[in-house]
């Protein structure tokens, strides 16, 4: 059965139990742990028996008893209870006792995961009611073994669950998880972009997400290497999450993946509570909420950029948007041997943020360290909770020389093909043949209509402060030095850019039109950004005159018989 289907069969099955009950937004807080406990019992169904005959066994004899079993089961969880899902619903009478025990059983790893679900009170809820026994009988009917269902299949079952419980729930875009053709073009330039780092026996690479929601962009990464570069590779897989639910799920993947749950952080944020700290990374994927407050946290940000060694000391944004905080984070993380980063952005981080802004000022120390080595945008419509202009951000601390002092920007808007039926918000994709292209793009570094290449001092401009005094009809001001101090009666701003003399512009564009003016060099301020659009805009032609006038006698003439036949 394919995921969606599979997803949409969980959903509306969930959906006939729990009207009512609970509001449609609450749904996911009890279907989301319901398919996990469901894929926990699928995994451990085999050993289910001896798992319980080993812990009868030992519990009296040993202190702890967990390495023992878990050694004998060769498995990294467990559950020594007698019960499943399939044995509850067999005894009706005992259905929430029997659950409680079952909970219980699981060993510590899963039961620090099922504690961020939070799931006692829905479950004492729905006991209440009398639909905690239907609820488990429905969802015994999904077999979501291994053998049906894989670990790609089942990650995708849980990010359209959650794209259906974040629609429910109105929640921001970007907060779950991110489309998996966008996935796989992030990791395709991250990875694609240093395969002979890849390649190789004997070599471990690390991979990292500060936001790594249910884990689906680590694990998309990480194969992506052993299809495309090398099967033989060991990749380590690192994340941290927020969300409680979301960094449930990814722990509990992991778990069942064979991958280290201890690696996944949360549920707390990485801004402000670092789960991963004086740890370096050899590659990081992420994408970060897009125009998310990072209000709750400003103080401990601010106290932390003050410091030079801190991760914010290159400035911190408007506390409407932490996109450049995540930013700033990841390239603290960065392996000085040489490390990679892709992030998903909205067009705020190129453009927002005058000259000595905070945003300006991470642009400017990102720009003059060299770090930033491509920009692709995306198509809009691309994602499930919005439809806004989206943007792929490569940055390197090992530069190919070609590349050095150098930024990429690539068009992609024209990249997409359309779904048969839109998903939220997304109405198209990228397919893997448009994929390859982009990468090609990327990695062959040429100009063309839709790729431009540029010196990083291109991005740069001195923002300067043009006056225009006034001494006509006004009393004369001196200053301290006795100086003539004219009143000034105009104010203009000019952004001059970097490439250019600011003397020789000052005299070209402003003295040749207004001689008396002048600027105090002290106020310049240097700004960068990153005007995206006008890199790859196009004039559109004219039409002509007699073209448009041609047309406009047509339709006077139509205007006018449709009013005698009306009349």
């Amino acid at each position: 059965m394919e995921k969606q289907n599979l997803s949409s069969l969980i959903w509306n099955t969930a959906d006939d139990i729990l009207r009512g009950l609970f509001k449609p937004s609450e749904y996911g807080r009890i279907i989301l742990p319901f398919v996990v406990l469901r894929r926990l019992d699928c995994v451990l169904d085999p050993q289910k028996d001896k798992a319980f005959e080993l812990h009868e066994k030992y519990k009296n004899k040993l202190k702890d008893f967990n390495q023992v079993i878990q050694s004998q089961l060769n498995l990294p969880f467990f559950n020594v209870s007698k019960f499943d899902l399939l044995r509850i619903k067999s005894d009706p009478n005992n259905v929430y006792k029997n659950f409680n025990n079952y909970i219980q059983g699981y060993s510590k790893n899963v039961l620090d995961i099922i504690e961020n679900f939070q799931i006692d009170p829905l479950v004492t809820k729905l006991n209440k009611n009398k639909k905690l026994y239907l609820l488990i009988d429905k969802f015994t009917e999904f077999d979501l073994h291994p053998n049906k269902v894989d670990n790609h299949k089942m990650g995708s079952l849980y990010e359209e669950l959650l794209r259906k419980f974040s629609e429910m729930s109105n929640e921001e875009s970007g907060d779950h998880f991110t489309p998996r053709d966008i996935v796989k073009l992030l990791v395709s330039l991250v990875f694609g972009g240093d395969k002979e780092n890849l390649k190789g026996e004997d070599k471990i690479r690390s991979i990292y997400d500060p936001c790594c929601g249910t884990g689906g962009m680590l694990t998309i990464g990480k194969e992506w290497i052993h299809e495309n570069i090398n099967k033989r590779l060991k990749v380590e897989l690192f994340g941290q999450e927020l969300n409680d639910v979301t960094y449930a799920i990814c722990k509990s993947d992991f778990l069942m993946a064979d991958e280290n749950p201890e690696n996944i952080k949360g549920p707390f944020s990485s801004l402000s509570e670092d789960g991963h700290q004086d740890r370096k990374f050899d590659y990081m994927v992420t994408n970060p909420p897009f125009g998310v407050s990072w209000k709750a946290e400003e103080d401990f940000v601010k106290n932390e950029s003050k410091n030079s060694e801190g991760r914010f000391f290159a400035g911190t944004p408007r506390t409407s948007d932490g996109s450049l905080l995540f930013l700033q984070h990841l390239i603290s993380k960065m392996e000085p041997k040489g490390s990679r980063v892709g992030i998903i952005f909205n067009g705020s981080p190129l453009f927002i943020g005058d000259a000595g802004s905070g945003e300006s000022e991470i642009r400017k120390w990102i720009i003059q360290k060299d770090l930033l080595e491509c920009i692709i945008s995306l198509p809009e419509k691309m994602f499930f909770n919005t439809g806004i202009s989206t943007y792929i951000w490569i940055l390197s601390n090992k530069k190919l020389k070609l590349r050095k002092n150098k930024i990429q920007l690539i068009n992609g808007e024209s990249f997409f093909k359309s779904l048969t039926k839109n998903l939220g918000e997304k109405g198209y994709y990228i397919s893997d043949d448009q994929i390859s292209e982009l990468s090609e793009i990327y990695k062959n570094f040429e100009e063309s209509e839709i790729s431009k290449i540029l010196p990083n001092i291109s991005f740069g401009y001195t923002k300067v402060i043009v006056d225009r005094p006034m001494y006509e009809g006004q009393k004369v001001k001196k200053d301290k030095k006795g100086q003539i101090k004219p009143d000034i009666s105009k104010r203009d701003i000019e952004r001059i850019p970097l490439e250019e003399d600011i003397s020789e512009f000052f005299k070209k564009e402003v003295l040749e039109h207004v001689p008396d003016a002048f600027m105090d060099n002290s106020k310049n301020k240097i700004g960068y950004e990153i005007n995206f659009k006008k890199y790859f805009f196009k004039l559109s032609k004219i039409r002509n005159l007699d073209e448009i006038v041609s047309e406009l006698k047509k339709i006077d003439e139509e205007s006018e018989k449709l009013s005698k036949e009306l009349w």
